[in-house]
């Protein structure tokens, strides 16, 4: 599987929970070690430089990043929140979050792991408690469990995007047609 990190979802918060790729088929972790972690949080934009993290750091990560998934997936399912997931999520917002700072450069932010996660657990909660919650949906690759906002007219986006599953998903109908009339034309 690709180990680039990708943001289709619209939210920081949203491309967070989407790290664990894959989760009703073979779950993929993106977050392996401390770098990967790290690496998400530069190439996301929320950071321009981070200190080395560890592995706890890569293990609160997961911890929120579960418990947001579970959140939004309530939210967005109509559901009431699911309270364990709802006191790791507010536990880590209340935490020091990114903190920019004004250089003769321009803006630049430099930040522990612990800090960025504060401030992605910060998204999720604006996230959950803003407007966008409407317009939040699941991709409709079956293996896909992104959930993006559709911003689309009509609100007629039906994958997270389309590099990444909605080519492969209309690829793969086209073959099954084309397999099927092939059949049909052969008997």
């Amino acid at each position: 599987m690709n180990l680039n990190h990708v943001f289709v979802c619209g939210h920081p918060a949203l491309d967070f929970a989407a790290t664990l790729r894959a989760r009703r088929s073979t779950r993929f972790e993106m977050f392996v070690t401390p770098d990967r972690l790290n690496a998400w949080y530069l190439e996301s934009g929320l950071v321009d430089t981070i200190t080395p993290g560890d592995e706890d750091d890569v293990r609160a990560a997961v911890t929120v990043r579960e418990a947001s998934y579970r959140l939004i997936t309530d939210r967005r399912l109509g559901e009431e929140f699911d309270r364990e997931a709802l006191a790791v999520l507010n536990r880590a917002a209340r935490e020091l979050p990114v903190t920019p700072q004004l250089t003769p450069a321009g803006r630049h932010t430099d930040a522990t792991p612990a800090q960025a996660l504060a401030t992605v657990a910060r998204q999720t909660v604006e996230l959950l408690s803003g407007p966008d919650m409407p317009l939040l949906k699941e991709c409709g690759n079956p293996e896909c469990t992104r959930v993006y906002i559709d911003r689309s007219r009509g609100m007629r986006r039906q994958w997270c995007g389309m590099e990444s599953c909605g080519n492969k998903y209309k690829a793969a109908a086209y073959r099954a047609r084309k397999k099927t009339a092939t059949a049909g034309t052969a008997s």
